[in-house]
């Protein structure tokens, strides 16, 4: 069996950074291991059931003759299939499940019957649309498809070592390739996806001809060969782009694609326009939770500052993609930033997308709402509810990464983990209660010296850092504490990380934001709920901005932090006027206690109003 690496950018020449296997990372907190356990036991059944009934796997036996029958659902829908398998893959890199395992085959061999003698697989382009295949790349998302294949094909490979989706992958892709590229057929997906999948298969096989065509398509955009719109990123060259515009989620996956290409060429022009890309995406449109998109027109980002609360729509999807992002950059570059914006994109945009007991989901997440906006069973485009599994069932590998420094802990959880640094085996066992409290702890068993990085996140003002007891003064790094040390069986290391709740400001040039402040503890961002906040209308409260916050652990929505403290509440009943004079509003304000929730766990209850932005008196 090989390793099971999400990004396999370990021969990468232009990766600092190199990532660890799932298997080798076994979580043990109570927070995401216990979403795991869900995973396995509620949310992957579940879904398996749902494409069932939704005819998503009858399209595949339509397809191969098996079944009579016309094809049903969105023309992209294989990929809901894909992303399950890549999901149950990872899931099953650190988790025996004979079921699940079997499932996952039974799935892979309706896949196999639906391909075609010459590698072709998409289950829409099947029987009387056969004449249709390649010619409209712009809309049909043949390319987008075919990523999502390779990306299942290539964890499934890993997670169990065997080859039945990797063979079938590799034939659509040999296919792919005899059909685009130099002197080909020119051509630049609709929806971004296949350039990473490619470059992963790459690096998967060896074969140079995939990141070959992942260049190719990176290449081509930009020369108006699908429009040339800003919305599918095509109305320039991607090194020459200076803010990140369009459909927010196929622009984050072209990204990470871009960045996966990078990884293996180090281009310089390509590294520079990520890296505006970047910095126009967090200095001017990303949500506070780390989330991206703000019009419902076009899935798109909108203009700079433009970062409406309550008709947000911040698709969970390009959460993940902010993430898989962030993710991409943090291994080119060794740099805390990139792991600070994986840690709010993966608490606050993506933990959102689904219920605490793992059986429904959002697909848009408002950062205020009125109490009508709750998460669905599943959805006709239901691109979100597999897409959120695969990332919690791979999130072990995204906790650490390694270099021939040392070991880089870029994520905070419980965990008993194993490495290799440079021949020298090393072993770590993690204890926190992160993302509540600051307190880690690792236990470390080695005989080797070596860096332990271990990052400070953006928003810890303050840290304390012992080695067996004794206070060190770290080196910081780029974002990290830098530990250098020969390393013995035994050795402890204590990081206390400042994690007092705090408000929080917007940029004055968000305008939806004037006046208003946001709640937030370490990683997470909090919202008011109406359940926690009866005979309120949450909308109506202000707190001041040099309020004490208190907090308080309660047994509720799969244990949380509340926060809690002392505001007014201004009711719009006890009006009788339009308009007033401050001093006789100021009458009509009643002190109160509000409390605060994580913003990822609210619509878990009975629906009623909700806000992150709450206003400043």
């Amino acid at each position: 069996m090989s390793q099971a690496f999400v990004v396999n950018a370990n021969r990468s020449k232009y990766a600092r950074l190199k990532p660890v296997s799932i298997d080798s990372v076994k979580l043990t907190d109570s927070f995401w291991a216990n979403r795991i356990k869900l995973m396995g036991e509620v949310t992957l059944p579940l879904q398996y059931q749902i494409m069932e009934e939704t005819g998503r796997l009858d399209n595949f036996r339509i397809a191969a003759g098996k079944v009579s029958g016309e094809f049903s659902g969105f023309f992209f829908n294989d990929t809901d299939v894909y992303k399950w398998i890549e999901a149950v893959s990872y899931f099953l890199a650190t988790n025996r499940d004979e079921k699940l395992d079997q499932l996952v085959d039974k799935v892979i061999e309706e896949v196999k019957d639906a391909q075609d003698p010459d590698g072709y697989l998409d289950t829409y382009f099947t029987f009387s649309r056969k004449q249709d295949r390649w010619t409209n790349l712009k809309d049909m998302h043949e390319l987008y498809c075919a990523g999502h294949l390779f990306q299942a094909a290539i964890a499934h490979h890993r997670a169990t070592g065997k080859t039945s989706l990797l063979d079938i992958a590799i034939r659509f892709a040999d296919h792919i390739t005899r059909v685009f590229g130099p002197d080909k057929k020119e051509g630049v997906p609709g929806h971004p996806e296949v350039e990473m999948a490619l470059v992963e298969l790459y690096r998967e096989t060896n074969d140079q001809k995939y990141l070959d065509l992942a260049k190719f398509f990176i290449d081509e955009r930009g020369k108006g060969l699908i429009g040339g719109s800003s919305y599918h990123i095509d109305h320039k060259p991607f090194r020459e782009l200076e803010e990140i515009v369009g459909h927010a989620v196929r622009s984050l996956y072209l990204n990470s694609g871009a960045t996966d290409l990078y990884m293996e060429i180090g281009d310089k022009a390509l590294g520079n326009a990520l890296e505006r890309l970047w910095d126009n995406l967090v200095t001017k449109k990303m949500y506070v939770t780390g989330a991206a998109g703000a019009r419902h027109e076009g899935e798109s980002f909108g203009d700079p500052y433009e970062l409406p609360n309550e008709t947000a729509y911040a698709e969970t999807c390009a959460a993940i993609a902010n993430f898989m992002w962030n993710h991409r950059m943090l291994l080119t570059s060794g740099e805390g930033r990139f792991a600070d914006l994986m840690e709010l994109a993966l608490y606050n945009g993506i933990l959102p997308g689904i219920s605490i007991d793992g059986k429904e989901y959002f697909y848009v997440n408002p950062l205020a709402d009125r109490g009508g906006h709750r998460r669905q069973r599943w959805f006709a485009c239901a691109c979100c509810p597999p897409n959120v599994a695969r990332t919690i069932t791979s999130l072990p590998g995204y906790m650490y990464s390694v270099s021939p420094e040392g070991i880089w802990v870029n994520l905070y959880a419980s965990n008993v983990s194993e490495f290799d640094v440079n021949g020298s085996a090393v072993a770590i066992e993690e204890k926190t209660d992160y993302p509540w409290e600051g307190v880690v702890e690792f236990k470390i068993d080695a005989d080797a010296a070596f860096s332990l990085f271990l990052r400070k996140p953006e928003w810890s003002r303050e840290f304390s850092l012992n080695v067996n007891g004794e206070k060190i003064k770290p080196v910081l790094e780029k974002g990290y504490m830098v530990i250098n040390r020969k390393w013995q069986k035994g050795d402890t290391v204590t990081l206390d990380l400042d994690m007092k709740p705090e408000l929080w400001e917007s940029h004055p040039s968000v305008k939806d934001n004037a006046g208003r402040v946001a709640i937030r503890k370490g990683p997470v961002v909090y919202c008011l709920e109406a359940e926690d906040n009866s005979g309120i209308n949450v909308w109506d409260i202000e707190i001041p901005k040099d309020v004490k916050l208190v907090e308080e652990y309660k047994n509720m929505l799969g244990g949380i932090m509340v926060i809690k403290g002392k505001g007014w509440v201004n009711d719009p009943s006890s009006w009788e006027k339009l308009y007033l004079p401050p001093e006789e509003a100021d009458r009509l304000r009643n002190e109160l206690e509000f409390t605060a929730i994580p913003y990822y766990a609210w619509a878990n209850r009975t629906p009623g109003p909700m806000e992150v932005w709450i206003k400043r008196k």
